[in-house]
């Protein structure tokens, strides 16, 4: 969930004032969605959070119009390796936004968005020109694990591994128990009784 999430509203509003587009009262609530939402989002995920935080209905198509207009705003970004939505981390900040790049938890969707310098972008269309592509789009989406996530993992890694070894000690245990009936079967002491 993003901090402050009113103060990016009023800054994506002075934001489109300044730039000659409206933020109407359904993006404004799209986008206070997106920035309370503590993961990326698609647009399905965004029309049930919608309607829980607005007890309104948004259609599929308005949901997808919306999010466009944010994209082409810079106010979200659409994850193209997960096809979900983010709100923009830098609204209301003066640098461009020439590459976005982020970094997507492959195991709780969480996304953050990395800062990058122009000089960036500029080594990385040289290079791109070099192999014979065209650039697209210079958005980079890079994934692993957060580190709630890693923490998640490491945690239910030792309580496996301490179940196997229970699990192992057990099978030990019974093995020295169920061994020793028969020992104890065959005892001149145990066939006298």
């Amino acid at each position: 969930m993003m901090k402050n999430w009113q103060t990016h509203i009023e800054q994506a509003e002075q934001s489109c004032r300044h730039s000659g587009e409206r933020l109407t009262k359904k993006r404004k609530q799209v986008l206070s969605v997106l920035l309370q939402a503590d993961k990326a989002v698609s647009a399905y995920e965004l029309i049930e959070l919608y309607s829980e935080h607005y007890q309104q209905t948004l259609a599929p198509m308005s949901a997808y119009r919306i999010l466009d207009f944010l994209a082409s705003v810079h106010l979200a970004h659409r994850l193209n390796i997960a096809n979900k939505y983010v709100a923009c981390a830098y609204i209301g900040c003066e640098h461009s936004h020439e590459l976005p790049q982020f970094i997507v938890c492959q195991q709780c969707q969480r996304v953050d968005e990395l800062s990058a310098c122009s000089a960036n972008l500029a080594a990385l269309t040289d290079e791109i020109k070099q192999t014979g592509y065209q650039l697209n789009s210079p958005q980079i989406e890079l994934t692993g694990t957060c580190q709630a996530c890693a923490i998640k993992s490491e945690k239910q890694s030792d309580k496996a591994q301490c179940k196997e070894e229970a699990t192992c000690a057990e099978k030990q245990v019974n093995e020295v128990i169920c061994n020793q009936p028969l020992i104890d079967n065959l005892s001149p002491a145990a066939n006298s009784r």
